[in-house]
């Protein structure tokens, strides 16, 4: 038993807001909509509970077609967090205002887990709420989703989230979906440089194929710095023709630092230290290497000052090779 999205669209006078959207949520599973702000998530949401009209598609639940049942038919359970009659009939205050945000995130949640029995519809459910409070609610949604035997779609634009209650996410870029997968399959092989610049930190080099497409050990060169780069091999169809610029990418935590000795075999850069942020559990190490401005993440400053020469390492393995 499923929830299916065919084809979704919706437009606001001329301008299409999602285009040719296609989902399918399987009963205990939650699917996350992922995307930065505008992208439509909370657009797909209004339409999946009945409260937004569509320009196009069909909505099918357990093979039935819903598509022009309204909210009520449906029954779907969508938290409406900014309506005043379900916030004063259910927590007795006149408006939602008269509530801390995250408070009211948490009464509506537990109303949603305890009243729904088939799809639950959820918009940017977390956003005000401690990382406490998160943590506590992300587990105890987990945990009913799985007795009740739910199908959620979690619409969020905070990929922490992503990792802590979805078990699958589809993202949307320009009001499409550019990719679905695990949480993990999506950030560590994003499939476009789109995907790549919204899912977590990500070094993104413009660069030009060297080596013929055959090649075993693919060989690039950045367009800024031109420093020479290889990579493990990868589909033909990434590459693209030998002169069009393409992009490489390698997460922060992937690129090494040291002064002295290092594995040659990992694209070696002198670089240049110019800035250090703290960020608690990691810090980040920005970096100038002839130009090309590069991160990396540490787990321990050691060792390492604004303005210190270093030689960072770029693993061929740990860099991919986008799609524009």
């Amino acid at each position: 038993m499923s929830l299916i999205i065919n084809h979704l669209s919706k437009k606001y006078d001329t301008k299409w807001i999602i285009k040719d959207v296609s989902l399918s949520v399987e009963r205990g599973e939650i699917l996350g909509l992922f995307g930065v702000i505008a992208e439509g998530k909370t657009t797909i949401i209004r339409m999946l509970a009945g409260v937004e009209p569509m320009n196009g598609g069909a909505i099918f639940y357990n093979s039935e077609d819903l598509t022009e049942r309204n909210c009520e038919e449906r029954g779907f359970h969508f938290p409406k967090l900014t309506n005043d009659a379900f916030w004063k009939s259910l927590f007795k205050t006149q408006r939602p205002s008269q509530l801390a945000d995250g408070e009211g995130q948490v009464l509506a949640l537990e109303h949603a887990l305890l009243n729904a029995s088939e799809v639950l519809l959820l918009d940017n459910q977390f956003c005000f709420m401690d990382r406490i409070t998160r943590e506590k609610n992300c587990e105890k949604l987990r945990q009913v989703v799985k007795e009740k035997n739910l199908a959620v779609v979690f619409a969020t634009n905070d990929y922490n989230e992503v990792f802590s209650i979805c078990d699958r996410v589809s993202v949307l870029h320009n009001g499409a979906i550019v990719q679905t997968g695990t949480p993990r399959e999506v950030f560590e092989f994003p499939n476009s440089v789109a995907v790549a610049r919204v899912t977590g930190r990500n070094n993104l080099i413009e660069a030009r194929r060297l080596t013929s497409s055959k090649s075993d050990t693919p060989e690039f060169q950045t367009l800024v710095g031109d420093h020479r780069l290889f990579t493990d091999r990868v589909e033909k169809d990434a590459f693209g023709t030998i002169n069009e610029t393409i992009t490489l990418a390698i997460r922060p935590e992937y690129i090494s630092i040291s002064f002295g000795a290092s594995f040659p075999e990992d694209n070696l850069l002198k670089a240049e230290i110019t800035g250090i942020s703290f960020l608690g559990s990691t810090t980040l190490i920005k970096l100038n290497a002839g130009g090309l401005e590069l991160e990396a993440l540490v787990l321990r400053l050691v060792g390492l000052n604004i303005g210190d020469e270093c030689v960072v390492g770029l693993p061929p393995e740990r860099i991919l090779v986008l799609k524009n």
